[in-house]
Formats: structure tokens, sequence, C-alpha cells
């Protein structure tokens, strides 16, 4: 079980925390599945033969389908995976998928690469050596995922449900990489 960023002290003042968000995942689910929906209808409704049914009836088979499935989304077991992602001047600490978090000081980072895989984005982290990782608490036994890349193991995080956006960290991760 992963440890909450709320639970670990914050290694520097200026802190940022990036965090999956499951109201987050639901609200734009829901939006996409709204707004196909509302959008395939009249072309179903068309083929198949108008039902006669007033313009409401289509906006509630929408909310109705659209909340059902953004809901069984959002409580999944890939969504319900915790991640979350802390930038400051005292370094990166990461917790991807109910890992045990990590902290890695800005100069044992030789790369960070934030990527699409599919309809996923997802986060590498290449530390210069493994040996330069700290565990965020003691007794931590594993940390994110490791993932083979052309720059040696990395460190994987699904930032797919990240909160603010995986652009606001690559922001954020560019300011501090650049000193």
């Amino acid at each position: 079980m992963s440890i909450a960023p709320e639970e670990v002290r914050a290694p520097a003042r200026d802190a940022m925390l990036f965090r999956s968000s499951p109201a987050r995942t639901f609200v734009m689910v829901f939006a996409v599945l709204m707004v196909a929906y509302v959008a395939v209808s009249p072309v179903v409704g068309w083929i198949a033969g108008d039902s006669g049914d007033p313009w409401w009836v289509t906006a509630v088979q929408a909310v109705l389908i659209g909340a059902a499935v953004a809901g069984a989304y959002a409580v999944s077991a890939r969504a319900a995976l915790s991640t979350w992602v802390r930038v400051s001047s005292g370094g990166l600490e990461l917790a991807a998928q109910e890992s045990d978090p990590v902290l890695l000081d800005w100069a044992d980072i030789a790369a960070v690469v934030i990527r699409r895989d599919g309809l996923r984005t997802v986060l590498d982290v290449v530390p210069v050596d493994l040996d330069s990782v700290h565990p965020v608490q003691e007794g931590d036994t594993g940390g994110p995922a490791l993932a083979d890349t052309p720059r040696g193991p990395a460190f994987t995080a699904d930032l797919t449900q990240i909160w603010p956006s995986p652009r606001a960290l690559r922001r954020a991760i560019d300011r501090h990489l650049s000193r």
C-alpha cells in the first residue's frame, strides 16, 4: 500500500504535488461519452428509423450510460491505483501505482521523459545510479516499477489521471532540471 503524500514531509518548501484523481477521470470520461452519445444519436436514429421519442429521452439515456461507464472506469482496478509525484528544489518524489515512494535528488537524475503510450501518458525517470535513489521512509521495500529504456533502467508512472496535468508536471520538472 502506498503512503499518501500528506504522510510524507516535503523535502523543500516549494514543493508542487501532482496526484491521480479518480474524480477528474470520472468527469473527463463522462464528458467524452456525453458528447459522443449526443453526436451519434441523430445518425443512429436516421439509419434505424426515428423512434419518435422526444429529445430529452436521448439526453437521459446519455446521462445514464455516461455515468455508468465513467463510474465503472473510475472505480476499476487500474484507475483506483494511486500515483503521486512531488517536485521541489529538494528533488523528485515518486510513488506510482501503489508503490512505496522514492526520492531522487536532481543531480541523481539522468533523464526525465514524459511520453505517450497508446492512450496513456507515461513518466520515465532514469536515475544516474540506482544506488542514489532514496526511500522516503525507512523500511520501504519496493519503489515504482522499473522499465528498461535505451538510457538504462527507469522508474515508470502512469500520468493519465494526474492532476493538475502532465504538461504542468513537465514544466515544473524542466524548471528544476535547467538549473
